[in-house]
């Protein structure tokens, strides 16, 4: 294990790896739980979506571990799970066999662009700069989801606020609401105190930690599950049971789509995916100081590579499109350095199938304190970036702020360039700034001009 993962080469040992192998699963594994929900509005048998995306993603991330010996997990991603069930199922019209096929061929168009370079001649185009605020940036964007999926910030007048205790407890929803934004916050602190005593394993123990009080507070009456608001119990009804069969989703793509749809359906997916991905890589990367001293990162084709077999195989296998997670940053943030992280985390997924009631139980209270604290880690590269050179800074600060406010790492990642090429160009500066990015910033503008 030494020999093949370098471990001590990349100051970790095994018992660092396994930890960050957990709590990464720990921090992403609610997608086990969302993916097959929002493919089921699809019409998607939801059995067989919760198998397919368990295998696609520890089969992506035992790729991820083999071809890069790198610490980032995979799994279907968010946001582009809803674009293919709501968007191109419910909106567009289409059926979900024929949203499979698109998945499916954007994944062969990502393995030959990782092939090919063109993925990471983007990654090396970005000026570090932009790497930087691209990993702040995604520092505050899971922060924000930790805050969202803990119901600490929730919607308002305001389009967004903190959770109103005082109105819960006058209209009886504190016992399901109250009490699962109250232990995020409970559990935030508990994390924070853990992070500043310096104790090993501070962040999956601050999961475990929180999750063992919901469980006290269920079983004193405190906490109160409400399903229909999305408030679950926390306690496992039951540790094993059989993995549901594939075959409902099992190699169902349906290519008949009329060609010129099928090709903007693929091309939003392709979009979309390539950024949100580059973007992670980016951010990850960055934390855990792998990138190079020309902001390159070192094997980052085997990386895509590994992002591109798992999208294929997942629509085989009967899901939307698969990518590294922002998450990975909590294995990360535990010390995880090499793939001896991404491996147990898959194995984890695996694990899962078997062990599905006791993973699908761990709720978002308790792993939103994960999410604030590691982007407080995340956060901290934001000191690296010279404010005092306003030409630099500008474009990162519109970096961080719309990959936040936008709610989209893609977005964030789009107005960085934007704002980087056309300040430079306006300046006088335009020969600083390389081809590829002019290019990068052309597209950019004509998606949304025609998108």
């Amino acid at each position: 294990m030494e020999h093949f993962f370098k471990l001590k080469e990349r100051g970790t040992n095994v018992r660092t790896e396994m930890i960050a192998g957990m709590t990464t699963f720990m921090t992403m594994a609610y997608i086990l739980a969302v993916n097959p929900n929002i493919l089921g509005a699809a019409g998607m048998d939801t059995g067989a979506v919760f198998t397919a995306t368990a295998l696609a993603s520890a089969l992506a991330s035992f790729c991820m571990a083999l071809l890069t010996n790198m610490p980032f997990v995979l799994s279907a991603g968010m946001g582009l799970n809803a674009y293919f069930a709501y968007t191109v199922v419910l909106g567009m019209g289409y059926s979900w066999q024929v949203a499979l096929a698109a998945v499916f061929v954007e994944g062969i168009i990502f393995i030959a662009l990782s092939l090919t370079n063109v993925r990471e001649a983007i990654f090396n185009a970005i000026p570090a700069t932009l790497k930087i605020a691209v990993s702040v940036g995604i520092g505050l964007f899971i922060c924000f989801i930790g805050l969202q999926n803990a119901k600490i910030v929730v919607d308002s007048p305001t389009l967004v606020g903190l959770f109103r205790f005082k109105a819960s407890l006058a209209d009886g929803t504190f016992s399901s609401a109250g009490m699962s934004a109250l232990l995020a916050l409970i559990g935030t602190l508990i994390t924070a105190l853990l992070v500043v005593k310096n104790v090993k394993g501070n962040i999956l123990l601050g999961i475990l930690a929180t999750w063992l009080l919901g469980i006290i507070c269920q079983l004193t009456g405190l906490y109160v599950p409400n399903p229909q608001a999305g408030f679950y119990s926390v306690i496992p009804s039951a540790l094993v049971s059989m993995p549901a069969s594939i075959a409902p989703t099992f190699l169902k793509m349906d290519f008949s789509a009329p060609l010129l749809d099928f090709i903007v359906i693929i091309f939003a997916f392709l979009f979309v995916d390539i950024f949100d991905t580059l973007g992670t890589l980016i951010g990850c990367a960055s934390k855990a100081d792998m990138l190079d001293t020309d902001g390159k990162l070192p094997k980052i084709r085997g990386a895509l590579l590994a992002d591109s077999i798992g999208t294929t195989a997942g629509a085989c296998l009967g899901t939307s499109t698969i990518t590294t997670f922002v998450e990975s940053s909590s294995g990360i943030a535990e010390g995880g350095r090499t793939g001896l992280t991404a491996v147990v985390s898959g194995a984890l997924f695996l694990l899962a199938l078997f062990l599905s009631p006791l993973f699908l139980t761990i709720p978002a209270f308790a792993t939103a304190p994960a999410l604030i604290v590691v982007g407080f880690f995340m956060m901290q590269q934001v000191a690296k970036i010279d404010w005092n050179n306003q030409l630099l800074a500008i474009p990162a600060f519109i970096c961080i702020t719309a990959m936040v406010f936008m709610y989209s790492i893609s977005e964030g990642i789009a107005f960085g360039i934007i704002s980087y090429t056309a300040l430079h160009a306006a300046c006088g500066k335009a020969r600083a700034v390389t081809p590829l990015m002019y290019v990068l910033a052309l597209v950019f503008i004509l998606k949304y001009v025609l998108i």
